[in-house]
């Protein structure tokens, strides 16, 4: 209701009570407010500013003044619990980039420069002797160069009866009835899947060249040489199935010719990668749906551990295959990189440093110990790691009811606590891996390849597209 001289009452208890409502509308604006010029700001620092998560300050944070009062204790604790071991220093000044010389196998073309023969006279009136010379490179590239492979077939006949003509048998390829040789497919699966380029630049650069070739014809490849390589997919998933641990992510593609679904609407890559050393797999895998079934298919009769993200999705055949679920650390530690580049300019962040601190403290750990064995990580996890962690839940604990639950900080403090147990029990294997950057690092490309060619255009592209990413991310898997 809002009050004017005249409808405000005389009661001073009234008036009491008036005042404590409007207080608490007041608080409950603030709070509004507060969380949307959250949201303004970091939507404006992901649309403006660099994606690193990267703080130059991380490093030192638990050492700054700038903590409040109320975190001084705690900090202290957490501190101490990470002293015991040493942390990795900053990478020292890069001295200035020195030009790396060319690969010795590379074919060399001398061009020799010769002093006139009027140089050569010395003013002594002596001739010049030669002495040596100076070499200099640089780097020359030849334009693709097109050529037609002719496959002959002789044919024979009786010149006695004239009725037997034999001819000899035709080589078998890759794709029948197709004039696209192994090497110009792998040229354009390599361009399309590994560079990014769209089949309609790919068009252009052959028409270019004289070579008449339409997005359609090139299109028609793809689709035509994954389904060629199915029986190649399809034994790397059982391989992939046998392995102890998982990685699992997804992202979006669209689809612009999907049955019973409009041109609009979003349906999802899916990849997973095996994390064995040696014969490391990353498959993708299309399908419309986010659904949690769709882990169900991919994963089938798997029982090792599963490394993912947050989704609520994984939760479905984590139970019914009974497996050791895992989350991302990286995930948790991005919610409160966002909290702070959410807060307002020159703004004290000693809440949101203490936590972006302990993420740091725990990789530089999981860095130290990047090459050492299983054993050897596992006893570091428990010496160094853990003890960090439960005092960071400790903290947690004490500091959550004072944050605005729904502000950036707030939904960061409760991702952590909501998926605490399987954030940390990365700590209880010397084998299992402290975040899923290995398959958002393989889905990378197909991310990076999508901001150029943007959808597929029907489902057996899309297919085709998961067949041979899988195929081009397991062999750089493999180096």
């Amino acid at each position: 209701m809002n009050y004017t001289d005249d409808t405000l009452p005389d009661n001073i208890n009234l008036l009491k009570e008036i005042i404590l409502q409007q207080a608490e509308k007041n608080k409950i604006l603030s709070e509004k407010i507060s969380i949307l010029e959250e949201f303004i700001r970091l939507s404006k620092q992901q649309k403006f500013s660099s994606s690193s998560e990267k703080d130059s300050r991380q490093g030192e944070l638990f050492n700054e003044a700038e903590a409040t009062a109320e975190n001084e204790n705690i900090t202290e604790e957490i501190d101490s619990a990470a002293d015991e071991k040493p942390v990795i220093e900053n990478a020292s000044r890069k001295n200035k980039p020195v030009r790396k010389p060319l690969p010795a196998d590379l074919p060399r073309i001398q061009h020799v420069y010769e002093l006139p023969l009027e140089q050569r006279q010395c003013a002594c009136g002596c001739t010049l002797t030669e002495i040596g010379e100076d070499i200099s490179e640089q780097l020359d590239i030849v334009p693709a160069q097109l050529r037609v492979i002719q496959n002959v077939r002789k044919k024979y006949a009786c010149k006695a009866c004239e009725d037997t003509v034999k001819t000899a048998d035709r080589l078998e390829q890759f794709l029948p009835k197709s004039n696209a040789s192994p090497n110009t497919l792998a040229y354009v699966i390599i361009n399309k899947y590994q560079d990014g380029l769209p089949l309609y630049r790919l068009s252009n650069i052959f028409q270019r060249m004289d070579i008449d070739l339409s997005r359609q014809t090139l299109s028609g490849w793809m689709i035509n040489a994954a389904q060629r390589l199915q029986p190649v997919t399809q034994h790397l998933q059982k391989t992939l199935l046998q392995s102890s641990l998982i990685h699992l992510d997804e992202t979006r593609v669209q689809v612009l010719r999907e049955p019973d679904k409009a041109a609009q609407s979003q349906s999802y890559m899916w990849v997973q990668k095996s994390r064995e050393s040696g014969k490391s797999i990353v498959l993708f895998h299309y399908d419309s749906s986010r659904s949690g079934q769709v882990p169900l298919r991919l994963l089938d009769d798997y029982r090792g551990a599963l490394m993912t993200d947050g989704y609520e999705g994984y939760n479905a055949v984590v139970s019914k295959n009974k497996l050791t679920h895992l989350c991302c650390m990286a995930h948790a530690r991005r919610k409160f990189v966002d909290a702070k580049k959410a807060l307002p300019a020159k703004t004290k962040s000693g809440k949101i440093d203490v936590g972006i601190s302990v993420f740091a403290k725990l990789y530089a750990i999981e860095q130290q110990h990047k090459n050492s064995d299983s054993e050897t990580r596992y006893h570091a996890r428990q010496q160094h790691s853990l003890p960090l962690l439960l005092q960071f839940k400790n903290w947690l604990d004490q500091t959550q009811a004072n944050v605005l639950p729904k502000g950036k900080l707030g939904e960061a403090m409760a991702y952590a606590q909501k998926y605490w147990r399987k954030l940390t029990r990365y700590v209880e294997n010397g084998d299992w891996p402290i975040d899923n950057n290995a398959a958002e690092n393989a889905i990378r490309p197909f991310v990076i390849g999508r901001k150029n060619w943007l959808f597929s255009n029907t489902v057996k592209g899309a297919d085709a597209s998961a067949t041979l990413y899988s195929l081009i991310e397991t062999a750089k898997a493999n180096g």
